[in-house]
Formats: C-alpha cells, sequence, structure tokens
C-alpha cells in the first residue's frame, strides 16, 4: 500500500513538471501556512535581525562586502566574474596577460574606492585601479597621474600584475572554500567558527564528463568520509559533520536518456559510499543539479533508502529546490519515502541554482511551460509552503534550512515555534555569518547551524564561484541588499505574499515562454513546440506512438496533380537495420516530369495572383499540421534517415519555424510601409533539390520558401528519404497548396536531375548537397542555351573550431561531441577540423577521449541511443576508406564503441585523429571523423589563412573567455555562420540564419531575413551568350593584380560603410566633369542616390536577431571578396553604378573593358582612381584574360555588362559558384552583391546570466 502511494506521488511530481505558474502560486497561496498574524511577527523579527546587522557591518565576512559592492547589477561585477571563472585554469603566461588586461580595461574601479567599509574590499578596488593604468600606459592609453605615479607604472608591469591577479583570485577563493582537501578545511573550520559548529563537507569541481574522472571523484569522495569519520565520536548524526555528493561528478551519463545503465553502474557506488558514510555515522547528502536529473535523482534516492545495508541509519540526505514547481509534490513524496522505509530523512530546503540555465533551456527547447518559477517571490513562497510541510513532519524528516536571508530565518522560528531541536539552519562558508551571529546574540542562544563548506584546488572551484555570484550577486536578491545602506531595512523584510499582491499577474513579464519569444522579439510567429525526452510522461507518449508507427508500412512515389502513383513499387529499408522495410517506393518517369512541369507551369500564375496574405495563411496551415504530426513524422525520420529522437523532434520544428518565418518574410517583403520597397514577385517554377541528412527540414524550407513568394514547385528528395517528403507533401496540400503547384517526383537524381535541368521553364532552383553536384547542376542550367535562372545552393564546409586556453574544458568536450559526433557527424554544419591552443592540446584530447567511449551506437528510435547509423553502405565504405587512409597517413587518437548489436545497419564508429595541416584533407568527410590540429598563438595569422585557403565557409567554432579573440577569429574567417563558447550545429531559423561563403553556397542565407528575395524577380535570370573558349591559367600581370585585389579588400572592408560611401559619393560627383558622365538623367541621379542610401541602410550596423535569454544573435553584411567590373563602350553610366556597388558592398575591384579601350583608360576608371586606394581598384588590360580570370579561384564575383561566353565560363568554374551581377536598378541590389555572416554569442558561457537575473519589470 505503502508503495503504490509513493508511485502515485511520483506521478503527481511528473504532471506538476510544466505546472502553469498561476495555477501553482494560487494553490500555495491557498495553502500557505503562514496566517497574517505571523507574517507581521515575522516582518517585525525580521526588521530588527536587519537593523542588528546594519549596526555591525564591521562584522560582516569578506566575501559578502565584496558581492554588496561589486554586485551583477554593475559592470565591474559582471568583469570580475569573468576574469574569476576562467583565469586560474590558463597555463600559459601571455593568455594570462591577454585576459587580465581585457577585463580589467572594461571596469572603472576607481568609482569603488572607498564605497565599502571593509578594508580589503577598498585595498582590491585600490589595486584595481593601480592595474588598470598599468595596462593602459603599456598599451599607449592616456592616464591622469603625477609624475611619480607615472614612472611606479613603467617599472611595474604586466608580470607585476599577473602576480597580482593571480593571487588575488587564490585569496578570493579562500574566502568561501575552506580548504584544498578534507583536513585543511576541518583546520580551517574548527577555527574559524564557534564551538559546535557543525559542517557538510563538498568536493568542488565540474561533472564528470570521463569514466576517469568519475572514477577520482569517487576516491576523494570515500577519502573524505573516512577522514570525516575518524573524528566523530557522536550517536547523533545530525550533531556531526555530514558530505554532500554530486552525482554528476560520479558518472559521465547521469542522465534520464540513460536510466538503466546509471543504475547499473552508478548506483552500486553512490551505495558504497552511503554504506561507507553509515559505517561512520555522519550525513551523506545527494546534491541537486539540474531538472531535468530530477527524475532519475529520486529513482537513485528512492534505491538507497530501500537499500538494506543502509537499514537503521537516518544519515541519508537530500536537497530539494524551491524553485522548481514541483517542489512540494517531492516534499510529499520525501514524507512517504521516509514512512516506507522506515527512516528518519534529512532534507536540505535551496532555492536553486540553475534558474538562469533551466530558464534558457525551456526556450531553447519549446517547451510549454518553465521547470521553474520566473519570478523569486514566487519561489520565496514555494520555500515558505515547503518549510511548512517539512516541520509538520519532523517525526520522519530532518528539515535543513539553507538561507542567508533575514526573512526567512525570522519564517523558520515562527513557523518551527520553540523545537530548536528537530531542524538546522545551513549558510554557505564565507557567507550569511553576520546575520547568523547578529541573530544568536538576539535571540540569546546559539541557532542550530551547520556550514555548507566547498573543499578542492582553485581551478575547480570557478564554476562553482560563478554560481554562488549568480545567486547572490543579483540585484534583487537579499545578499546584495543586506547592508546597503540606500534601500530602507523594511523593504527587504516583506513578506512574500504582500510581495506577490502588489506584482502584476503570476509571472515575469520580462521572461517569455518559448512559443513567444519571437513575438517579445517584435516578430510575429510563434516558436515551435518541442518534446521533452527528459520528462517521464511526454517521453512515455512518444514512446507509444514510435512503437505503434513501427507497425506502419508507408508509401512513396511522385504525387502528380494531388495523386500519388505507386505502380513497380520496391521496398526501402531502414540504415539502423537493413533487415526492417519501414516502406515502398515507386519512382517517376520522363512522362511524369514531363506532366508534372506542364502542370505546375500552367498553375503558377494563378498561384502568384492569389493575395500575398493568403499564401502566407497557407503555409502557417502547414506549420500547424507538421507540428500536430511531430511525434509521426519524428518516428519516421528516424526509421527512414535513422536520425535519433531528439533529431527528429528538431527537425520537425524547424520545418514549422521555416513555414512560419517565411509567412512573417512575404507580408514584410510586401507590406504597405513607405520605407519597404516593393518588389515583383515569382519567377515561375522552381526546382527543389533537398538532401537526405534533413529529409524534412530542408526539404520543406525550400518549398515554403519559393511557394510563399509566389512560384510554383517542382520537389525531387533524396532518394534515400522519398518517405518523408511524401508526408511532408500531403500536409501541404492538405493545408491548402494547390496540387498542380505543387508537384513530387521521387527518384534518382543521376536520372531526373538532366530532364529538369534542361527543361527551358525552369526558372529557378534551390539545392542543398554537396559542392560537386551543385557545380554539376550549374553547368546543366547553362547548357540549355537561353539564360542562368537564379540558382540557389547550400553545400559543404570543412568546418573548424578554435579552443583557446581560456576555454573550460569540460563545455568544449560537450560541445566537440555534440558538433562532431551526434547525428553520426551528417551534417552540413558538422565540425570536422579542431583546433586546439598547444597548451592545453594533450588535456583537452584525454578528456575527449574519455567522453568519447561513453557514447552509445545504437537503433536511433531508443532514447539510450547516441549516435545513428549513417545513411547507406556507401556512405559507410567512403568513411571506413578514410579512416584507412588517416590510421596511415596521421595520429590515431582514439575511436568509439561498436554498437551493442548492430541489427545489419550501417554503423560507423565515431574516430579522432590528429593532423599537422588541414590541406591533408582533400574534400569535406562527411561523418563522425574529427580532426585534431594543435596550434600556437604566434601561428594565429596562419591558421586563418589556411581555414580560408580551404575555399570553404560554411560553420565556424570559437570557444574563449577572450572577446578580443573571438571577435579576431569572427573577423579574420570567411564563414558564413560563426558560434562563440557554445555547439556550432543546431541552426534555429530566424535566430541562427544558414549558409555558406566561396565553396560553401550561394547565399543567402536560409531562415534569414534575405532569402525569400532570391525567389523573386530581385534576381532576374542572365542570358547566356554564346560559349566560354578553352581557358588557360591566368597570365602573371592578372596573377599580380589579383593578389592585390585580394590583399586590399580586408582594408577596404574595414574603412567602414560611412567611409566608404563618403568615397564613393566624391567619385560619382567628380566623374561628372568626365564627359562620359556629364549629362547624367535625373533618373541615374536618383538611382546613385538611392544606392548610398541603400548601403548606410543595410551595412551600417548588424541586423539583431532574437534567440533565447542568454544569447545574442545577428546578421552583417561583407563584402563577397574581389568582383571583376566588365566594361562595355556604350554602357559607361550603368558600368558605373556597377562598380560602385561592388565597392559599396566591401568588395574590391578588377575593372576589364570587353571594347577597344583599355580598363585604364576607360570613364569608370578615371572616375574612381582618385578617390578609391589602388589596391582596391586594379585594370586588367588584356581583354584575352576574360575568361581565365572569369575561372579563377579568387574571384568572388563579376558584375558590369553581359559579353560572349561569360556565364558559360562561370558553369566551367570548379571553384565557388559566384554571381553575375547585371541590372541595378532594383532596391535590393547591393544585397546581391554581399555575403551574410552571422554570429551566435552565447553570452552566459562564463556561468550565468547577470542580464536574466537583474531583470526588472
Amino acid at each position: 500500500m505503502l508503495q503504490h502511494k509513493l508511485q502515485s506521488i511520483r506521478q503527481a511530481i511528473r504532471t506538476n513538471t510544466y505546472l502553469d505558474e498561476a495555477q501553482s502560486v494560487e494553490y500555495m497561496l491557498n495553502i500557505n501556512p503562514v496566517s497574517e498574524d505571523a507574517q507581521n511577527s515575522v516582518h517585525a523579527t525580521a526588521l530588527l535581525f536587519v537593523q542588528q546587522c546594519r549596526a555591525n557591518p564591521d562584522k560582516q565576512g569578506l566575501f559578502a562586502a565584496f558581492l554588496q559592492e561589486y554586485s551583477l547589477s554593475s559592470q565591474e561585477g559582471v568583469v570580475l566574474m569573468c576574469l574569476a571563472e576562467a583565469l586560474l585554469r590558463v597555463p600559459d603566461r601571455d593568455t594570462v596577460d591577454c585576459l587580465i588586461a581585457e577585463k580589467i580595461h572594461m571596469g572603472q574601479w576607481e568609482s569603488h574606492i572607498g564605497n565599502s567599509a571593509e578594508i580589503l574590499v577598498n585595498a582590491a578596488s585600490v589595486g584595481l585601479s593601480i592595474t588598470r593604468k598599468i595596462l593602459a600606459n603599456q598599451q599607449g592609453i592616456e592616464i591622469e597621474s603625477k609624475n611619480w605615479f607615472a614612472k611606479l607604472i613603467q617599472r611595474l608591469g604586466e608580470p607585476v600584475v599577473r602576480g597580482a591577479t593571480l593571487q588575488a583570485m587564490k585569496f578570493m577563493g579562500q574566502q568561501y572554500v575552506l580548504g584544498r582537501d578534507i583536513k585543511e578545511a576541518s583546520k580551517r573550520g574548527r577555527r574559524g567558527n564557534v564551538d559546535g559548529t557543525r559542517f557538510s563537507f563538498d568536493m568542488l569541481g565540474e561533472g564528470a564528463r570521463t569514466y576517469e574522472t568519475g572514477a577520482k571523484y569517487y576516491a576523494s569522495y570515500l577519502s573524505a568520509i573516512r577522514s570525516i569519520g575518524k573524528g566523530n565520536h557522536e550517536k547523533n548524526v545530525y550533531a556531526v559533520d555530514g558530505i554532500s555528493v554530486k552525482l554528476s561528478a560520479l558518472h559521465p551519463r547521469y542522465e534520464f536518456s540513460r536510466h538503466q545503465l546509471v543504475m547499473d553502474e552508478l548506483l552500486p557506488d553512490v551505495l558504497a559510499l552511503a554504506v561507507e558514510a553509515k559505517k561512520f555515522n555522519i550525513g551523506f547528502t545527494i546534491d541537486a543539479e539540474e531538472a531535468a536529473r530530477l527524475d532519475i535523482e529520486l529513482d537513485v534516492f528512492a534505491c538507497l533508502a530501500f537499500a538494506p545495508e543502509l537499514a537503521g541509519w537516518n544519515g541519508l540526505g537530500f536537497v530539494l529546490q524551491a524553485y522548481q514547481k514541483r517542489a512540494l509534490s517531492v516534499v510529499d513524496w520525501l514524507v512517504e519515502l521516509a514512512k516506507s522505509s522506515d527512516r528518519k530523512l534529512m532534507v536540505r530546503l535551496v532555492k536553486g541554482a540553475y534558474w538562469d540555465a533551466e530558464i534558457k533551456h525551456a526556450q531553447e527547447m519549446g517547451f510549454g511551460e518553465f521547470t521553474v518559477f520566473t519570478r523569486k517571490a514566487h519561489t520565496d513562497l514555494s520555500y515558505q509552503v515547503c518549510a511548512g510541510k517539512l516541520l509538520d513532519n519532523r517525526d520522519v524528516i530532518y528539515p535543513q534550512f539553507a538561507t542567508h536571508n533575514a526573512y526567512t530565518v525570522a519564517l523558520i522560528m515562527e513557523m518551527a515555534g520553540n523545537d530548536m531541536s528537530s531542524f538546522e539552519f545551513q549558510r554557505l562558508h564565507g557567507m550569511g555569518d553576520l546575520l547568523y551571529t547578529q541573530v544568536s546574540e538576539i535571540i540569546g542562544h546559539a541557532l542550530p547551524l551547520r556550514v555548507y563548506a566547498p573543499v578542492g584546488v582553485h581551478r575547480d572551484l570557478l564554476p562553482y564561484l560563478v554560481r554562488r555570484l549568480l545567486e547572490n550577486g543579483a540585484n534583487g536578491s537579499f545578499v546584495n541588499q543586506f547592508l546597503d545602506g540606500q534601500i530602507p531595512p523594511a523593504n527587504i523584510v516583506q513578506s512574500v505574499e504582500s510581495t506577490i499582491e502588489k506584482a502584476k499577474g503570476k509571472r515575469n513579464t520580462q521572461i517569455p515562454l518559448a512559443q513567444d519569444i519571437f513575438n517579445a522579439f517584435g516578430e510575429k510567429r510563434n516558436n515551435s513546440r518541442g518534446i521533452d525526452v527528459d520528462d517521464p510522461l511526454a517521453l512515455d507518449a512518444l514512446l507509444q506512438k514510435v512503437k505503434s508507427f513501427a507497425q506502419t508500412t508507408w508509401q512513396a512515389g511522385p504525387i502528380i496533380n494531388g495523386l500519388m502513383l505507386n505502380d513497380n513499387a520496391y521496398p526501402l529499408y531502414s540504415p539502423a537495420d537493413t533487415t526492417y522495410v519501414v516502406g515502398h517506393c515507386s519512382d517517376a518517369k520522363p512522362l511524369d516530369v514531363e506532366i508534372a512541369m506542364t502542370s505546375a507551369f500552367a498553375a503558377q500564375p494563378d498561384w502568384q495572383a492569389l493575395p500575398v496574405e493568403q499564401r502566407a495563411t497557407i503555409m502557417e496551415g502547414v506549420a500547424d499540421l507538421l507540428e500536430a504530426q511531430m511525434e509521426e513524422l519524428t518516428t519516421l525520420i528516424s526509421f527512414e534517415a535513422g536520425r535519433t529522437l531528439n533529431d527528429g523532434i528538431s527537425e520537425v520544428r524547424e520545418a514549422v519555424d521555416f513555414c512560419r518565418y517565411y509567412a512573417l518574410q512575404i507580408r514584410d517583403l510586401v507590406s504597405d510601409s513607405p520605407l519597404q520597397p516593393k518588389l515583383t514577385q515569382g519567377q515561375g517554377v522552381f526546382v527543389c533539390i533537398s538532401p537526405w541528412n534533413f529529409p524534412l527540414a530542408i526539404f520543406v524550407g525550400q518549398i515554403a520558401a519559393a511557394l510563399v513568394a509566389g512560384n510554383a514547385v517542382i520537389a525531387k528528395p533524396a532518394e534515400q528519404s522519398p518517405l518523408i517528403a511524401t508526408e511532408a507533401i500531403k500536409l501541404m496540400h492538405q493545408a491548402g497548396v494547390p496540387p498542380s503547384v505543387l508537384q513530387l517526383l521521387t527518384g534518382s537524381g543521376r536520372e531526373l536531375g538532366p530532364l529538369l535541368m534542361a527543361d527551358k521553364r525552369v526558372a529557378g532552383v534551390a539545392f542543398t548537397g554537396s559542392t560537386n553536384t551543385a557545380q554539376s547542376i550549374q553547368s546543366e542550367l547553362i547548357k540549355r542555351g537561353s539564360v542562368l535562372p537564379p540558382f540557389i545552393a547550400e553545400t559543404g564546409g570543412q568546418n573548424v573550431m578554435l579552443v583557446d586556453s581560456t576555454a573550460l574544458p569540460e563545455q568544449v568536450v560537450d560541445d566537440v561531441i555534440q558538433s562532431a559526433f551526434l547525428s553520426a557527424g551528417q551534417r552540413c554544419s558538422a565540425l570536422r577540423v579542431l583546433y586546439v591552443q598547444h597548451d592545453i592540446a594533450d588535456g583537452l584530447l584525454n578528456m575527449l577521449k574519455g567522453a568519447l567511449d561513453t557514447l552509445k551506437l545504437g537503433r536511433p528510435w531508443e532514447l539510450s541511443t547516441d549516435i545513428g547509423p549513417v545513411i547507406d553502405e556507401k556512405a559507410l565504405v567512403n568513411l571506413q576508406g578514410h579512416c584507412i587512409k588517416m590510421t596511415k597517413e596521421a595520429k590515431f587518437v582514439a575511436r568509439g564503441k561498436v554498437p551493442e548489436d548492430g541489427h545489419g545497419g550501417y554503423f560507423m564508429q565515431p574516430h579522432i585523429f590528429e593532423i599537422e595541416h588541414i590541406n591533408q584533407l582533400e574534400r569535406e568527410v562527411f561523418g563522425p571523423v574529427l580532426h585534431v590540429i594543435r596550434y600556437d598563438t604566434k601561428d594565429l595569422e596562419q591558421v586563418f589563412q589556411d581555414i580560408n585557403d580551404t575555399g570553404y565557409g560554411l560553420t565556424l567554432g570559437v570557444h574563449s573567455r577572450l572577446k578580443a579573440f573571438a571577435d579576431k577569429v569572427y573577423a579574420n574567417t570567411h564563414v558564413g555562420n560563426t558560434y562563440i563558447n557554445r555547439n556550432m550545429v543546431g541552426a534555429v531559423v530566424g535566430v541562427n540564419p544558414f549558409g555558406g561563403q566561396g565553396l560553401s553556397g550561394t547565399g543567402f542565407k536560409a531562415g534569414g531575413p534575405h532569402y525569400l528575395l532570391r525567389f523573386t524577380k530581385l534576381w532576374p535570370a542572365e542570358s547566356v551568350i554564346g560559349v566560354a573558349n578553352d581557358v588557360s591559367n591566368v597570365n602573371k600581370t592578372s596573377q599580380m593584380s589579383l593578389r592585390v585585389a585580394k590583399a586590399g579588400q580586408g582594408n577596404w572592408q574595414s574603412k567602414g560603410i560611412t567611409k566608404r560611401i563618403k568615397l564613393l559619393e566624391s567619385a560619382f560627383a567628380a566623374g561628372q566633369n568626365l564627359v562620359e558622365f556629364s549629362h547624367l538623367s535625373a533618373d541615374v541621379q536618383n538611382q546613385a542616390s538611392r544606392m548610398f542610401a541603400q548601403a548606410q541602410h543595410n551595412f551600417a550596423t548588424a541586423i539583431q536577431l532574437p534567440g533565447p535569454t542568454g544569447e545574442k544573435n545577428e546578421l552583417s553584411l561583407n563584402g563577397r571578396g574581389i568582383f571583376l567590373a566588365v566594361l562595355k563602350e556604350g554602357d559607361e553610366i550603368q558600368n558605373l553604378l556597377q562598380a560602385m556597388g561592388a565597392l559599396l558592398a566591401g568588395n574590391t575591384l578588377l575593372l576589364l573593358n570587353i571594347s577597344t579601350q583599355k580598363a585604364s583608360d576607360s570613364a569608370v576608371y578615371k572616375a574612381l582612381q582618385s578617390f578609391v586606394p589602388v589596391d582596391c581598384l586594379q585594370c586588367i588590360d588584356d581583354v584575352e584574360e576574360l575568361h581565365a580570370i572569369l575561372t579563377d579561384d579568387a574571384l568572388g564575383g563579376v558584375t558590369g555588362s553581359n559579353a560572349d561566353g561569360l556565364i558559360s565560363a562561370l558553369g566551367s568554374r570548379r571553384g565557388a559558384i559566384i554571381p553575375f551581377v547585371g541590372n541595378v536598378s532594383t532596391e535590393y541590389t547591393l544585397l546581391r552583391y554581399a555575403s551574410e555572416k552571422t554570429k551566435t554569442d552565447n553570452i552566459v558561457a562564463t556561468g550565468g546570466n547577470a542580464m536574466l537575473l537583474n531583470l526588472k519589470e
């Protein structure tokens, strides 16, 4: 009966995980154990406590005084947090000096001198001020000082600053970390606290990423238990010191998805430690961690409670986080567990230390609610109600109230009554000492108190420091306001009930739910919903549908005018189990292609004539249907494409987001705003060719963009994933897309591609796939001999991540694993080459090897699987061949485990190799293979050059706590998407617009503000005139011009748009003194003016993009590189505008005149030469060089007059597909000269989101 009740309460805990906040608050107010009279009494007592403490500020601890002066609401507080988080782990002096200099320069330390009553805090402020002046002097920054001080600074220097700052950080650590080991901690604890103080020791550090680290933590805990136990002579377990254990430190895969592994491997270790604690009769408490781990923690804790080996012992403890909405149900469960297991449990009640991370996680994953309260007052209420329940059950619970809040102390004393022996207070070492000392003096006796005492070496304490700063340093925290004389004492001891009553609504108005993050940014679209696979209820619902859908045999085939053809169907097998038939597919025949094209071509005008609002509404309907079918589509993606459940959920969400985002964008593009230029919609019939690695998201994204812009679509999915495509097309038709407008052709690309590309009715192509295939498509389109339609290609990448010595190794390893190996490395954005600073490479690689060993290969529809199969046998053979080659040519580092049961699937073990140079990789390796290169900081410029020389430019990752380092990487690499201090995969629509440069794509970015323009008349088809000559290499003179222009482009770009506009406005004005430009029409003058205005609007500042809290996203426009301007007699005015467009966008320019006149004698050159630097404006005076230059890899684009063989020559390029920009009359012309770069910066990488914590409603 008791066990049944336990299970019933567990179900309630799960049900309440995502409880509506308003509902939860109302319920807690209704059962609030504190009466109005009690509230008044608590207020009066708390007020007395605060007043007494303020009367004795000199008795506060150093750390509390430090927090008061350097709160996280100040720039300096944030700077110190960032410095403390990273400094002590950096091994090399150069990087230490850079880190100190960068962070110290960010603060105005003089303003803090003399503010604190604590002499050491003032001394720190003086020291920081002096440090800033020393560093300013060394970097040539003017400082105000007397001569003697300036001379002192000059005699000192970075070595002194370095040593002093390192010592300061270590000293700070000593204020809140009790000792480097248990012996030192015990000794310091006894010396620094009143007699009778009890301790709960905790081993500091990040969670384990390897089994080796877990074993080290186990040994540390075991040693600590024995050391504590040897000094214990008490029979009362509550009267002695104890230990707190962090389960994630003991096992690298302590997570819900690996439940069975945790119970098999972690539980025995935890039980062994608990048995040892019982032997010495000391307390053994399981620490709280992230909300996603609570369910599995309850399973582990229940096993401990019922373990026969622990019978008769009351030292087992649990940490309860009040900020979780299910906290009250957890109290009920703990009470029932204590009764069922016939023991008394210790329960430490805390507010919670991961609040900012929980908010961000829910927003990123699309969860319907937060697991935590969004207002501090609601957490306080939860703490209050939980405390009442715990105190009411003191027969089976020993409550432990962790707080530094005077109001909470008074509250607990009020609720507890006179019995002070049945519970205890807890505080952190280094904090709260003043409060508890003064309270004891007021009441005349010591409170029952335990000090939570961190133990560990300095470099391991850094993450702990940051969490403490975040909890207690925010401007709304009690600790921050406690001794602030500017705040009346009554203001900080208000009852939680009155605070809630005064607030508007029952949730924080500044923290949007996941579904509302785009609306909160000003975009009228909902975020897609996600599924929390760490939530047992949500997971069970998903797995039930997976099980039921496994019995389904799906059908795929051409859908022509709404009818699916299914003749000559053949079976499709899962790549995860080659005996499992997922479904059957029929392929399109040539006649089907003709019928589909004829119907689409005829239907397109009516579709384009449909009001934009109607097309947008249909796309939103598609999104709703996709979202409603999320579980079925996730299952099918897993079965057919071999993607894990998490991958499948993310992919469906991406497809939903594409539909909603493009519906929003098309409304904006045709809005009635006078600031919004109008554009002609639609091109005609678009062919959309999508890949197998994102068989739904990219497939739907291409189609949605083409349709909403007024085009008809022929959809050609990858031959490996026709089932998913078929289901998507059915949903689109169901949502209202006319069947004649959207046609599906399934089958081999080799057979269908040439038929489609040869058809002159094709008005545009959107393609995602390999670079080689993209080049072949471009060539086929040109061979039609009429016009080259818009060709949008998203291709591969040689994606790199750079890691310097300031990076947090555990975070790097997590992000490398996600970026390189998950999804079996089959993402366009996946990490291929990891550059690691030599100073930290050995340790990082060792950790990475250990983490690799924890990954599980297996069936992707099982939650415990980390990595599924590669797509087919061909992919597997290619990857295996590459690894054989690397084994001979590179240094083998590690490989992952083989699947426990391969089921005949195409499973590829993840591999790591160390190579000397990135050019050892001839092409992209599309799978779970990582290549590592060590670099020295002195060689960073060469690293940038090597990355750029690959020709690819898709994604790039940076891990560094140095802003200057991240900025330098971003500025010096030609890459589409840069991610800072996070993984480099999983781009979100409208948040991280996706697409590359060079060999990685043509632009614009999918899911970005300019993407739809490629599907409109902005990008006109270009006439194919003649054929290209046999091309030879460029001559030496042209090579020199290319080199000069390439070298000059960076400087020209860095001048900024305002400077470029000024120079080119002057050139345009001066050019009118030339005969060719002396009688410019009003239209031309206006066109030039609009061009300059466009340049200022588009290039002056980066576009800020939405995203989850704690992340900054932006998109900027940059030059493509070198543009060739083809000049022609009679086109001088148009050529001048074209040349200025290229230069305004940040490109350098080669001029080549195809008429009799040399480029160096042309009017365009004469107009520009006095205003544009010589290395940005080069002339090619040999017209025979045209086709050779057109095929040169250094070229980034072509503008000017179309010429015989020009388009054909572009089609014969083996390098990047580059644009030809002809007509410059449209409002968006300058965008065609530009490439897009996005930057995503995880600004909470240093440990938390100070901005979120300081939000004011």
